[in-house]
């Protein structure tokens, strides 16, 4: 199942801090291993596009979206499951804010919170014991990630 993120609702239940200024960029290559280990996909959007700022971008696994004001990422992602119509069935919605998990449910989409998902994104970066790590970035990834976040204003 496809997953539509808070970013910004999800960074501190990962261990990362929002005062970090490239924590944007830190929760996306967490979640690029997340995708590519699972073979999911997603799309995560931030608020606070900076004038200048990349709007986002992707990957195989991950979509990256910033979403400029006065827009929010919870505005973002209600208009997305609005555009999936019917097929927001077969996707989870990440995100603490109480409005946005019930515009997922009434959508007829999975509701997680920002921690439970994270849980699952360190259950999943756990190899167990006999088994290799994978899921790391392709040249092609890299590349991506380097351009949305190599020359992010802080």
């Amino acid at each position: 199942m496809p997953h539509l993120i808070d970013g910004h609702n999800l960074i501190p239940h990962t261990g990362l801090r929002l005062a970090d200024p490239n924590d944007e960029g830190k929760l996306t290559a967490m979640l690029l291993r997340y995708f590519a280990r699972t073979g999911r996909s997603g799309t995560v959007y931030f608020d606070g596009k900076t004038s200048g700022a990349p709007a986002g971008g992707s990957s195989r696994h991950l979509t990256v979206r910033f979403v400029a004001a006065p827009r929010t990422a919870d505005d973002a992602i209600r208009a997305h499951l609005a555009r999936l119509g019917a097929e927001a069935r077969n996707w989870v919605v990440v995100s603490n804010d109480q409005a946005v998990r019930r515009a997922a449910r009434q959508a007829g989409a999975r509701a997680v919170t920002s921690g439970d998902f994270a849980r699952e994104l360190r259950t999943a970066a756990s190899p167990a014991a006999d088994e290799k790590p994978e899921g790391g970035l392709t040249p092609d990834e890299l590349d991506e990630f380097e351009r949305l976040f190599g020359d992010r204003p802080s």
